[in-house]
C-alpha cells in the first residue's frame, strides 16, 4: 500500500471558556511539527463558559515530511460528521452535544470526554434540581464511539496544580491516536516556561489514565478470546463428559476442565469434575426439578477451577513466558517493527515459593528455617531475580522452570490446598442437602481465594472460619438464618481486607470474632544512636 495516499488523522477538541483549547491545540501542531510531520488546526470561537462553545480542529498527515518528496496534503478547514477519528472534550454535556450533531461514528470514532459536568443557564434556572441525568449521556457515548474514555479531568487537573488542557494533552498522548512518541509531548510543554511541572504532572496523570484503561481493555478482550477459543475447542473434553451435566452449567465446567488440562493435565481436571459431580448430586437432592438453574454447581464450578489452578512460581514462568503476552506488551509500549523491545521481569521468590515445590518433611525444615532467621530480627529470605525476558537466556530459564509442574503434586502446597478444597467442598455438599440457599452461600464463597501471598492466605483463614462457625455451627434458629449469616461475612471479608468489618458481623450474628494472630516483635536499632555526638 502507499502510504502517501493516507488521509489525515482528525481530531475535535471541544472545551469551554479558560481551560486552555487554543493552548492544547497549539500544543498538538508544535508536537506535529517537531516530530517532523505536516499538520494544521483552525478554531471556533465561541461564548466562555456554557452559553456557547470553544472548539478547536486539527487534523495530522501520518507520513512524515521527508517521505513526501516534496509534496504537501491538503487539509480541511473544518470537521465533517461522521468522518472524525477522535474527540476530545472537557466537559460531558459538551461531548454528548458534539454527538448528538453526528460528529462521532460507532465505527471510526474515539472518544475521550470528561465525566465532570458544568451546568447550563437552564439547568440552573430550576427551582428544584434540574441538573440532566448523566447516565443517558454516557450510554450516548458508549453506543457512538468504537473506543471510549471517560474520568474526570477537572479533578486529575485540580490535584496536578494545572490547567484541564495538559490533562487532555497526556490522554490524546496515551490513546496512541497521532504517531508521537511521549518525550515529543513532554519536550513541547517544558519549552513553555512558567507552570511546566504542573503540567507535566497534569499531563502524566492523563497518559496513564488513558494507556491504563487501554491495558485493561486488551487484557479482558484477550481472556474473552481465550475463553470462546476453550469453549469451542476444549482440549481433553469428550463428548460422554459434557452430558454429565446439565446445560444451565456446561459452557462454566467445559472453560474449567480446559484452564486445568492446561494447568495440570488431564488427570487434575478428571478430578476437578469428579469433584463438581458431587455438588451436582447434592444440588439434584436439594432441588430436584432444577428450577434454581443448577447455581450450586455453577458457582462451585467456577470458583473450584480458580483455585486447584492456584498461583505458584511454575504458573507465574509459564505465564510471563507465553508468546501471546510478549505479543501484548508489543502492543502497550507500541513498538515499531524496527524498534528494539527489552523486557526485564524482577521476581523475588521466598522461602515459602521453594518450599511448596518440596515435600512435607522438607517443607517444614525450609519453613521453620526461615521462621527462625525472622525471630533473630533478619528479614525472611528471599531471592530477588532479574531475567531478561526479551533474551535467549532469559526466556529458556522462564521455560524450564515452567516445565517443573510435575512437581506439584509432590510438594507440600500441593497437598495442602486439596485438603482445603475438599474441606470447602464438604461444606458446600453438606450445606446444600440440607438448605438450598445457605449451600448456595457457602459455594459463593470460593470468592474469598484470591490473590498471593499473605492475601491468598488471608482468604483461606476467613473461609475456614465461616465454614467451622457459620456452615457448621447448630446454634442459628433456622437454615435462612444462617444463610443470611453466611453471605453477611462473605460479603464484609470482601470489602475489608483488615478484616475488621468481618469480625463485627460475626458478632453481631452471635458468632466469636477471629482469633488475633501472634506476631513477632522486632527489634531494630535507633539511627540516630550510632552517630557521634
Amino acid at each position: 500500500m502507499n502510504t502517501h495516499q493516507q488521509k489525515p488523522i482528525t481530531l475535535l477538541i471541544c472545551a469551554l471558556g479558560g481551560e486552555g483549547g487554543g493552548v492544547l491545540s497549539e500544543w498538538l501542531i508544535d508536537v506535529a511539527r517537531a516530530s517532523g510531520y505536516p499538520a494544521q488546526s483552525t478554531s471556533i470561537p465561541g461564548v466562555a463558559q456554557r452559553t456557547g462553545a470553544t472548539t478547536y480542529y486539527v487534523e495530522v498527515f501520518p507520513v512524515p515530511m521527508a517521505e513526501l518528496a516534496g509534496k504537501r496534503p491538503v487539509f480541511s478547514l473544518y470537521p465533517a460528521p461522521g468522518s472524525l477519528d477522535a474527540i476530545v472534550s472537557s466537559e460531558l454535556l459538551e461531548t454528548a452535544r458534539q454527538i448528538g450533531n453526528s460528529m462521532s461514528a460507532a465505527e471510526r470514532t474515539l472518544v475521550i470526554t470528561s465525566s465532570n459536568r458544568t451546568l447550563t443557564t437552564q439547568e440552573r434556572m430550576q427551582l428544584g434540581d434540574g441538573r440532566t441525568d448523566t447516565a443517558p449521556l454516557l450510554e450516548l457515548v458508549r453506543t457512538h464511539s468504537r473506543e471510549h474514555h471517560v474520568f474526570d479531568m477537572g479533578e486529575l487537573a485540580r490535584s496536578s496544580g494545572t490547567i484541564v488542557s495538559a490533562v487532555m494533552l497526556g490522554a490524546i498522548a496515551g490513546s496512541g491516536l497521532f504517531p508521537f512518541t511521549r518525550a515529543a509531548y513532554e519536550g513541547v510543554i517544558e519549552a513553555g516556561g512558567k507552570g511546566t511541572a504542573a503540567s507535566l504532572r497534569g499531563f502524566a496523570k492523563g497518559f496513564e489514565l488513558v494507556q491504563g484503561q487501554q491495558s485493561q481493555a486488551r487484557l479482558v478482550q484477550d481472556l474473552l478470546s481465550d475463553s470462546e477459543r476453550l469453549a469451542n475447542n476444549p482440549p481433553g473434553l469428550q463428548p460422554d463428559f459434557i452430558q454429565i451435566f446439565p446445560l444451565a452449567v456446561q459452557d462454566i465446567v467445559t472453560l474449567g476442565h480446559a484452564r486445568l488440562v492446561e494447568y495440570q493435565g488431564a488427570a487434575y481436571a478428571q478430578r476437578y469434575v469428579e469433584r463438581l459431580q458431587q455438588v451436582l448430586q447434592a444440588e439434584r437432592a436439594s432441588d430436584p426439578a432444577g428450577a434454581r438453574g443448577y447455581a450450586i454447581t455453577r458457582e462451585t464450578a467456577r470458583w473450584l477451577a480458580l483455585w486447584m489452578a492456584f498461583d505458584d512460581i511454575v504458573r507465574v514462568a509459564d505465564l510471563k513466558s507465553r508468546a501471546r503476552r510478549w505479543q501484548r506488551v508489543l502492543g502497550e509500549v507500541k513498538a515499531g517493527t524496527h524498534d528494539l523491545l527489552k523486557v526485564y521481569d524482577h521476581f523475588k521468590p521466598g522461602a515459602p515459593e521453594f518450599a511448596a515445590l518440596l515435600p512435607q518433611g522438607l517443607a517444614q525444615r525450609v519453613l521453620a528455617w526461615d521462621r527462625r532467621r525472622v525471630a533473630r530480627g533478619k528479614d525472611s529470605w528471599a531471592l530477588p531475580l532479574k531475567i531478561g525476558t526479551h533474551s535467549v537466556g532469559g526466556m529458556i530459564a522462564l521455560r524450564l522452570l515452567a516445565s517443573l509442574k510435575w512437581l506439584r503434586p509432590l510438594g507440600s502446597r500441593f497437598a495442602t490446598e486439596q485438603a482445603l478444597i475438599e474441606q470447602w467442598l464438604a461444606a458446600v455438599v453438606s450445606t446444600t442437602r440440607r438448605h438450598w440457599q445457605a449451600g448456595l452461600e457457602i459455594a459463593q464463597c470460593g470468592r474469598l481465594i484470591k490473590g498471593y501471598g499473605s492475601t491468598n492466605e488471608r482468604g483461606k483463614d476467613n473461609l475456614l472460619y465461616v465454614i467451622e462457625h457459620l456452615a457448621a455451627a447448630s446454634s442459628f434458629a433456622s437454615d435462612e438464618a444462617r444463610a443470611e449469616a453466611i453471605a453477611a461475612a462473605r460479603t464484609a471479608a470482601l470489602a475489608d481486607d483488615a478484616g475488621q468489618a468481618l469480625d463485627r458481623t460475626l458478632v453481631q450474628h452471635g458468632v466469636p470474632a477471629r482469633p488475633v494472630k501472634a506476631q513477632p516483635i522486632r527489634w531494630v536499632r535507633n539511627p540516630r544512636l550510632n552517630k557521634t555526638s
